[in-house]
Parts: structure tokens; C-alpha cells; sequence
């Protein structure tokens, strides 16, 4: 059996066994890999081990662990009720405000995991507070992460523009920015209306002064998400309404910090999240105890562990080999739909910046034909690449994940799972049809 169909067999039968029973994906799939990577590709432990995510993982442990320690001294609930006031008390503003927010930061530089690292924590307290679909909530900071991605001035659009000019295509920066964008809008509009937008729009908070109605959080019914009228969902009262105390100052700081650090000078933002989180388990180390056991372990035990192997399938070529049978086909517009699906996949477990500068190239020679529009099939590869980051296994999803309530994290990763996977399915046809099929870019 050669490396690529031992590899590719052996992502079958992990995603099989994984869904039949209670196993943990990542465990499992560290043993694959171990089996697969030794047996059949050649690869030493040492090179297996390699392919780890080391920098997610701590990614994933300090923001988490930050965000632990946040919402266990009141800051969050503090954060939660000045937001609500902000928007006088209309719900529904608040997931859009989490989209224009996400998208700002990655349109003005920021990377894609930073601003959903700082965002989806808040994001998600603002979901358990007001009882909002904590689905609906970490998508629309996804998507819009991914919408301001491709700016002239972004990660994204700065590595595709350089990708590009090198092929000498001709591509505008902005055609780019707008596609990725509006997609992503338009994703998160299905998003909203699907997981229980309709219901926020007649729904107004009882914080600052401002009555709520039949379905406020004094009496809320989100059918379809195991939400029922409870007093967790009123607004916070403890924190938010008494003044800040020094440990919540000191966590506003560390976190502004954190912002700062990431968006700013763009250092590594676990690196930071775990630096601030020691400081403020320092100042206050009994208030603090336990903190720790709120990090998403076997989130990042699953993230890490399907990460290690697709590292052995890049490594036994069988991405390389896909990816040019495709290319080489004589049908332009077949294959640049099979060149999405590849980008999608590919990406939704593994870099997206990665996936983009193997993807691209693969395209330039039918793309030097004429027979496809350069800037709709570069749009259609950008989008389908990076769409897909909503998978549980990617970065921004894995963060989504790993922060939402111990309690409901199951429940958040399974959903996650399925809307992933119907974006995987659906989303790079759609960027198909949207951008390449009408040959208007």
C-alpha cells in the first residue's frame, strides 16, 4: 500500500471510529498517526511529534486560562453588562457587534486566531448572559474575522496580493477584500436568522432602565437550543452593578494588554494571555485556585491530536499528489471547483495561510489560458480556503470551543462539527458559482 492511500485510509477509519464511539478524536488520531507515520510513511517519532501544534496549544491553554480566571473574579460579567448598556439594551445588536468588531481587527492587521482569541470569550459570556445561541454568537465572530481578512493591510490579503503578483496575475486588492467580505456577511446573516436571530429582534434587556418583554431575560424561550426561562439569564447583577475592585482593574489591564500586545506589536497571544494570567494569579492566589481547571483540556487534546496528523498526510504527499492530478485536468471549470473542495478541506485542518500558498500556485497554469477569470477563481480559493476556519479543528473554532461553559462544550463542538462540515460541503461550491461560473471578475 503506498504512503498516500495508507494515509488518506487511515483519516477514514479515525473519523469513522471517532463517531461511532465515545473515543477522543485527538487521542486517537495521535495514535494513527504514530502507526500510520512509522509503518507506511517512514517518518520517525521525532518527526511525528514535530507536526504537534505547539504554538495552538499554548494559544489555547493561556486564553482560556485567562478568560478562567476573568470570569471567576466578575470581570466578564462587568464587560457583558457595559456592552448591553452600549447598545441600549437591543440584543440583537450584540452578535452584529461582535461581527463588525472581528472584522475591523483582522481589515486593519490583526491575525485571525488573535482577534477570535480576545473576542470569543466575551462573546461567549454575552451568549450564557442573555441567552443567546452560544452557536450563533462564536460563528458570527468567525465569519467576521475571516470577512475583514483579505484587507490590503491584512495577514490574509498580504500573503494571497504577494502569492498573486508573484504568478503575475492580475488582481485587485480591493475585489478581493470585498468578496471575502461580503461572503463572510452573508454567511453570517444565514447564521444569525438560522440559530434564533428572529426571536433577538423583539427581544430588549432589562439592564439600564430599559423593560423587556415577553421573551426579555426575565422569561426567555429560545426553542431549539435547551434554553428556558431561568435567572442565569438575567443580567449580571453582582459585579456589574457595584464598582470595579482591584482584581477586576487588574484584569481589564491584563487584558487590554493582551489586546495590545497581539494587535499591536504581534506577539505570540498565548504567550501573553498566560503571562497576564500568572500575574493575576499572583496578586490574588486563593481567589484565583481552580482557574486552571477550567482550561479546555480535552479540546486541545482533540485540536492537537487531528493537527499531528495531518501533518503525516502532508508528509506522505497525498495533499501534493490531489492537488496536481486536479490541476492537470482538461476541464478549466471542474477543476477549479475540485481546487476549492481541496482548499476547503485541506484548510479546515490545517494553516489557511499554509493551504493558500500551496492552493494558488496549483491554479496559475489553467489560469494563464484565459479560460477562468484570475480574480473570481483567486476570490473563490481565497474564500473557500479560509471559510471553512468554523471547524472545531481549526484555530478560530478550536478557541470557540474550548471557552464555551464546561457544561455545554459537548454540545458547542458537536454543533460546531456539523455546521463545519456542511460549510466544508457547501461553501466552496457557492464561492464557485458566486465568482467564477459568471466570469464577472
Amino acid at each position: 500500500m503506498s504512503p498516500q492511500t495508507a494515509s488518506i485510509l487511515g483519516l477514514v477509519v479515525m473519523f469513522i471510529v471517532a463517531t461511532a464511539l465515545p473515543i477522543n478524536m485527538g487521542a486517537l488520531a495521535l495514535a494513527m498517526a504514530f502507526l500510520i507515520g512509522t509503518l507506511f510513511v517512514g517518518m520517525s517519532s521525532t518527526a511525528i511529534i514535530g507536526g504537534f501544534p505547539g504554538d495552538l496549544f499554548v494559544t489555547l491553554v493561556g486564553i482560556t486560562y485567562l478568560f478562567a480566571i476573568a470570569q471567576k473574579n466578575g470581570t466578564i460579567d462587568w464587560l457583558v453588562h457595559q456592552a448591553v448598556r452600549a447598545v441600549r439594551g437591543r440584543i440583537a445588536a450584540i452578535p452584529w457587534i461582535m461581527f463588525a468588531v472581528a472584522a475591523a481587527l483582522t481589515a486593519v492587521g490583526a491575525v485571525s486566531p488573535a482577534a477570535c482569541a480576545i473576542l470569543a470569550p466575551v462573546a461567549l459570556q454575552f451568549a450564557r448572559a442573555y441567552g443567546i445561541s452560544p452557536l450563533m454568537m462564536g460563528l458570527l465572530v468567525i465569519h467576521g474575522a475571516q470577512g475583514g481578512g483579505f484587507s490590503p493591510i491584512s495577514i490574509y490579503g498580504g500573503i494571497t496580493n504577494q502569492i498573486v503578483a508573484r504568478s503575475g496575475l492580475p488582481v485587485s486588492d480591493t475585489s478581493l477584500f470585498l468578496a471575502s467580505l461580503g461572503y463572510n456577511l452573508l454567511c453570517a446573516v444565514g447564521v444569525f436568522f438560522v440559530f434564533g436571530g428572529r426571536q433577538l429582534l423583539s427581544r430588549r434587556s432589562a439592564a439600564d432602565g430599559v423593560t423587556g418583554d415577553e421573551h426579555g431575560p426575565a422569561g426567555i424561550a429560545m426553542s431549539g437550543h435547551g434554553t428556558s426561562a431561568d435567572a442565569s439569564l438575567a443580567p449580571p447583577a453582582h459585579p456589574a452593578a457595584a464598582r470595579l475592585d482591584l482584581q477586576q482593574v487588574a484584569t481589564l489591564i491584563g487584558l487590554a494588554a493582551l489586546a495590545i500586545g497581539a494587535l499591536v506589536f504581534n506577539l505570540n497571544v498565548g504567550l501573553v494571555a498566560v503571562t497576564v494570567a500568572v500575574v493575576l494569579t499572583l496578586l490574588a492566589p486563593a481567589e484565583q485556585k481552580g482557574a486552571v481547571d477550567k482550561i479546555g483540556w480535552s479540546t486541545i487534546l482533540l485540536v492537537g491530536g487531528v493537527i499531528t496528523y495531518v501533518g503525516v498526510l502532508q508528509k506522505s504527499g497525498a495533499i501534493d499528489s490531489v492537488g496536481q492530478g486536479v490541476s492537470g485536468m482538461g476541464a478549466p471549470l471542474l477543476a477549479a471547483l475540485l481546487l476549492c473542495y481541496i482548499g476547503g478541506v485541506v484548510s479546515a485542518f490545517a494553516s489557511s495561510v499554509g493551504v493558500l500558498g500551496a492552493i494558488i500556485p496549483l491554479a496559475v497554469p489553467f489560469l494563464l489560458q484565459g479560460q477562468i477569470g484570475t480574480a473570481g477563481m483567486i476570490a473563490a480559493l481565497a474564500v473557500s480556503s479560509t471559510v471553512v476556519d468554523v471547524s472545531p479543528f481549526s484555530t478560530n473554532g478550536a478557541l470557540v470551543v474550548a471557552n464555551a461553559q464546561p457544561e455545554e462544550r459537548e454540545s458547542v463542538y458537536r454543533r460546531f462539527l456539523i455546521y463545519s462540515i456542511l460549510v466544508v460541503l457547501a461553501g466552496p461550491p457557492l464561492a464557485w458559482l458566486i465568482f467564477i461560473v459568471p466570469g464577472w471578475m
